[in-house]
Formats: C-alpha cells, structure tokens, sequence
C-alpha cells in the first residue's frame, strides 16, 4: 500500500481526539541517512546518521505536529489558525491550513526571519504579520487572541503538535531496529526535544527499543536553558532557534535530565563550520539552526566530555537549506568567476 502519512501509519499511537479529520501532505517517512565522511571527520570509532527532516513536505519538521494540530482543528470545525513563528511554524501552518481550506495568520519578528520561510508562508495564503518585537512577544500575543476568540493555535504548545512531531522517534526506532545510543538535536522553543523523548519512552514501552541519551544544543546567543534564565534579546544566525524563553523549556530540561543527557550551547561560528562541512562531506544542505545539533556533538568530542566510540549515534537535522540561501551564500563569500564562452577559458579556470 503507498504511504498514507503519518496519521494513517501511526495514529494508532497519538493520543488525538476521535474527531480528527486528517489533513496531509504526506509528511514523515523522512531518510535516516549515514554520513561516514563526517563521522571520521569527528574521530570515527562510532556510526552516525543524520535524521533529514527537512525533506518534510514545506522543508521542516514541524509538518509532523502540524498535520496533528490542523487536523484536530480542522475536525472540531475551526476555521481559522494562528501561530507565533521565526519562519519555518509560519510556513507549516499556512501550508495545512491552505490544504485544510482553512485559514491562516502569522506573527513573525520583524527582520528576524530568513526570507525562505518568509516565502512560503505568504505563497500559502497566510496573512503575515511582522511585529516590532521578538518571537517571545509574538506567541504571547498570539496566546492572548486565541484565550478570548475562538481561533486555533498552532504553537507546540498546542498538545497535538507534540503527539505529530513524536512520528520521528517511532520512525527512527523503525529504521534502526532500536534507538540510538546518542540523539543530538536542536533547541529553540523546546518543542521538538520535549517530543522525541517522549516518542522514545513510548516505543520503549510497547517494543523494549531502548532509550537515547540526548544532547540537546541551543545557540549560544539563545541558550536560555544553558543559562539558566531567559534571554531578553536573543541573537544568533540559526534563526530558526532565536527563542530567548522556550515554551517548553520545562520539558527539555527534563528531557535531557532522564535521558542522562545534557543541553549546551554551541556559537554561530561552530554551527555555521557544521552546516558548510556537512554540506561538503555528505551532500546534505540544511539551515543553519539544523547544523547546531552536529555542532554540539562535535564540540563534545572534541573536548572529551562525550565519549561517541562503539556507540550508534543520530543527529536531527530539521530544515533544508533552502530555508535560509542567504545565510550560505554569505558565509561562503562566493563571487562567481565570468570568463569567455570558450573550453580554454575554463580550463585555465580550473587549472586543467
């Protein structure tokens, strides 16, 4: 049978109300990828994989919580979603909501978001609002609306976002035949760790897999859980995770304290090394802010405060690199050769 997507392949395991009507556009069933080139980078010794979540039909992970929560919404006849977002909620939410024939409102921070997930929200149909403040203020704003109009909020702090978003660690348990001794990923609004670790206790209740440590990895100019207290103005280049107090970053915290992980910072300038090296290494382009789980791994190898050698070890990558050109663009400070039209011309380019 062609796949379905992940309400038809594991609803069975969510807890969604039995109203939901599903809204997909086949989401899931993301590749578990190896990547030996950048594991020997890293000092070999162990396997690694990279979870390709940007492969998602709007180029992120969060179209694994938002086929749940617009399917919810869609099935209790609400006709209207609203989300806070730094671009890649926005797009998600739009796209649903679009497939959903429902329709869609966007609080972003002005000049905050790469102008990728810009773009998809607004070729989507949502109506998109910048505000003069930052993603922290948005989601406060948008938990305000909804409180007092009956308009459906798609934040992962709507429950049903985190049962959808849950479908990567069952699939990661399917495609390894258990789970990983390391899961490493980013933080931003803390939904995504809160979600797996949950995702990996379940399937370890029902099918024994095991359970990963989990290394999760903020940006250093947005590490509030590292800190220890929220950040007033985050700033980072991984826009994706410029979130100063996470929703959940109750349950991250928690996550990370029963898996006997940790959660640490890693700067702009290792993640930004991770996204061009994965790049050239393995063929996979992510956004910035997906690198930052692989920078964390590899800060902590480095430095010996994780010992990765004989463990089986994934990484999250959650958005495409096409989620943020710009960023890739100037990072590599690329200005592109002109020559003349003639095979000697661009042999002597490329010194053949």
């Amino acid at each position: 049978m062609a796949y379905q997507g992940l309400l038809h392949k594991y609803g069975y395991l969510l807890d969604l109300p039995y109203y939901i009507e599903p809204v997909t556009l086949l989401e899931g069933n993301t590749p578990l990828i190896k990547a030996d080139r950048l594991c020997r980078e890293l000092g070999g010794g162990f396997e690694l994989f990279i979870k390709y979540e940007g492969l998602n039909p709007t180029g992120s992970f969060k179209d694994r919580g938002m086929t749940a929560a617009v399917s919810e919404a869609l099935g209790r006849g609400a006709t209207t979603v609203i989300c806070a977002s730094t671009g890649n909620t926005a797009a998600s939410a739009a796209a649903y909501a679009a497939r959903a024939g429902m329709k869609s409102i966007v609080l972003i921070p002005q000049g905050k978001v790469a102008a990728g997930k810009l773009a998809g929200a607004i070729a989507y149909g949502a109506q998109v609002i910048q505000i003069d403040g930052s993603f922290d203020d948005a989601l406060t704003m948008v938990i305000q609306i909804t409180n007092k109009h009956p308009i459906c909020l798609v934040n992962s702090i709507n429950p049903y976002r985190i049962e959808g978003q849950k479908t990567s660690a069952f699939e990661i348990c399917d495609q390894l035949d258990s789970a990983p001794d390391w899961l490493c990923l980013p933080v931003g609004n803390a939904g995504n760790i809160t979600s797996y670790w949950a995702g990996f206790k379940q399937f370890d209740e029902m099918k024994s897999t095991g359970l990963p440590q989990v290394l999760g990895v903020q940006a250093a100019g947005a590490a509030p859980l590292v800190l220890g207290h929220p950040v007033e103005q985050p700033e980072t280049i991984a826009t994706a995770i410029r979130i100063g107090k996470p929703a959940r970053g109750e349950q991250a915290l928690q996550a990370a304290e029963e898996s006997d992980g940790r959660i640490i910072a890693a700067t702009d300038e290792e993640i930004l090394h991770m996204q061009k090296t994965l790049a050239a290494l393995e063929g996979i382009w992510v956004e910035p802010a997906s690198a930052a789980g692989l920078a964390g791994l590899a800060s902590e190898i480095m430095n010996r405060t994780l010992e990765a050698k004989g463990k089986r070890v994934v990484a999250i990558c959650t958005g495409h690199g096409l989620k943020d050109p710009e960023c890739a663009l100037a990072a590599s400070g690329f200005k592109p050769s002109v020559v003349e039209p003639t095979k000697e011309a661009v042999m002597a380019i490329i010194g053949l």
